[in-house]
């Protein structure tokens, strides 16, 4: 039965072939739709497991009368004291303070460019890696040394960090000792322009309160020590403190992936019900173009139940033959992609054998009627319209 319903494909090549590639764009969109959403997915994690998830930020929230609340300076060195807490980074925003390529920019015209004072174990804390140069050490941090946040340096233009390549910062010129990675846990970073402690005291004016403090704290800890926070940065107004955990928005945005892989896997099954009807149309029209061979192998003693499953077969075999090419051009197109993104490519088993399993279930549905049709047509009314 295969073999005759293959038959009755070779001989009808172009329509079989586009029939076909209706049910694959549908099984490749799917496909395609899930494969990347699960690398998306398993980069995320993996991005999350190499930053960690036991980064935990302090900042200043208001006050009961609406104003910007302020960390005590000695917030820092308080939270340190907790004993789950593995490690303490602070910066602090410099909010009159704003950074140019050079001295004739409008004061106007900053960039959206923050400029902040930074502890030196701010890197490690916050996972953040250096592209250019090198991060502050206790010797420039005393002196004018800024380092870039990565939009930062894009905005001003500067490609790479060197002894000659220098800033205007605080109306005074800061050199550029290097230029930092993008910080996923920390993303305000990267549009920031961040000096020393000691030079933001010296040059700038600096009043020593932070406004961000962060926090690595042990797994099993992260709960508990967030619970204390608050109360630990500011004793005398803990409700003046906000705290929160960076890799939540990231968990968040994964969230919002998978309502939306939900709704282009929406769209996928209305592309596959569209070929499922395609395929069921092509049947239709086999049938009724086939009478005669119908009729030729009943007389010959095919039984109606022969004859019902060569057409269902040929439903059959023309959907396994879109849905198996469906999957293979949404593998590739996940592949291409991820490769692009520098992703892990990943392709869910369940998204590859759900895909077949539903192309074959379009056309037992689809080859159902046109099966029963041709099976019920009487040898002699076939033979005769010949």
């Amino acid at each position: 039965m295969l073999r005759v319903g293959g038959t009755g494909l070779r001989t009808r090549p172009l329509r079989a072939f586009l029939s076909a590639l209706g049910i694959a764009i549908g099984i490749a969109a799917m496909t395609a739709v899930v494969g990347i959403s699960s690398s998306g997915r398993a980069e995320l994690d993996r991005t999350l497991a190499a930053l960690g998830t036991n980064l935990l930020t302090v900042a200043p929230g208001n006050t009961l009368f609406g104003k910007d609340a302020t960390l005590p300076a000695e917030s820092v060195a308080m939270i340190s004291r907790i004993g789950p807490v593995e490690q303490v980074a602070a910066t602090g925003k410099l909010a009159e303070t704003h950074v140019y390529r050079n001295d004739r920019i409008p004061a106007t015209r900053s960039g959206g460019i923050s400029v902040q004072s930074a502890h030196l174990g701010l890197p490690t804390t916050v996972a953040a890696t250096v592209a250019s140069g090198t991060w502050l050490n206790a010797a420039t941090a005393r002196y004018p040394a800024v380092v870039l946040g990565a939009t930062a340096a894009g905005r001003l233009g500067i490609a790479a960090a060197g002894a000659d390549v220098q800033v205007y910062l605080g109306r005074r010129w800061f050199t550029v000792v290097g230029i930092l990675e993008p910080v996923p846990l920390a993303a305000e970073l990267d549009s920031a322009a961040l000096v020393g402690w000691p030079a933001a005291r010296s040059y700038l004016g600096f009043d020593g309160h932070p406004t961000t403090v962060y926090t690595r704290t042990a797994d099993a800890a992260v709960e508990a020590v967030r619970a204390v926070l608050a109360a630990t940065a500011n004793p005398q107004a803990p409700n003046e403190v906000k705290v929160s955990r960076p890799s939540d928005a990231l968990a968040a945005r994964q969230a919002t992936d998978r309502a939306f892989t939900g709704l282009l896997l929406g769209l996928g099954a209305v592309a596959l019900l569209v070929g499922g009807v395609g395929v069921a149309n092509t049947m239709v029209i086999s049938v009724l173009e086939r009478r005669a061979e119908i009729g030729l192998r009943r007389s010959l003693g095919a039984t109606r139940g022969q004859v019902r499953l060569q057409f269902l077969a040929e439903s059959l075999l023309l959907s396994a033959v879109g849905g198996l090419g469906g999957v293979l051009v949404g593998v590739a197109v996940t592949a291409g992609y991820a490769a692009t993104q520098t992703w892990p490519a990943v392709v869910p088993g369940w998204a590859s054998g759900g895909g077949l399993a539903a192309t074959l279930l379009i056309g037992v549905i689809a080859g159902l009627y046109p099966a029963i049709r041709a099976a019920r047509l009487p040898p002699t009314e076939a033979l005769a319209g010949t």
